[in-house]
């Protein structure tokens, strides 16, 4: 009886390979790069299998990349709000941005008579 984990699904094995490209997209500050990178995780999210599906000795590795996707999701958002935030700080009309900016001009001029 062997007191090895079983090796890591090849799917969980993509994953951890995509979380490190964004790990190095975010340490880089390349924003191409992490967004890039972030579309391919959320494409190896995709090919998972069903919770039923996953070998006992799997869950391990699935809570591990979860962990770390967790803490990048973290990161990438805080990352987020700084760039949002020194962007303000430049253009400060940046941050003002109109209420109905995605309506036409009617639309937009029905709700300023309101």
């Amino acid at each position: 009886m062997s007191l090895l984990p079983p090796p890591a699904a090849p799917w969980i094995a993509r994953l951890n390979g995509q979380l490190d490209g964004l790990e190095r997209a975010l340490l880089q500050g390349d924003a191409p790069a992490v967004e890039a990178a972030s579309a391919a995780v959320q494409a190896a999210l995709q090919q998972a299998p069903r919770s039923a599906d996953l070998q006992a000795g799997h869950f391990e590795a699935l809570r591990e990349a979860a962990r770390r996707f967790t803490q990048l999701r973290a990161a990438t958002l805080r990352a987020a709000a700084l760039n949002e935030r020194a962007l303000g700080s430049l253009l400060p009309d940046h941050l003002q941005k109109p209420t109905y900016q995605g309506l036409s001009q009617a639309g937009a001029r029905r709700y300023a008579a309101r």
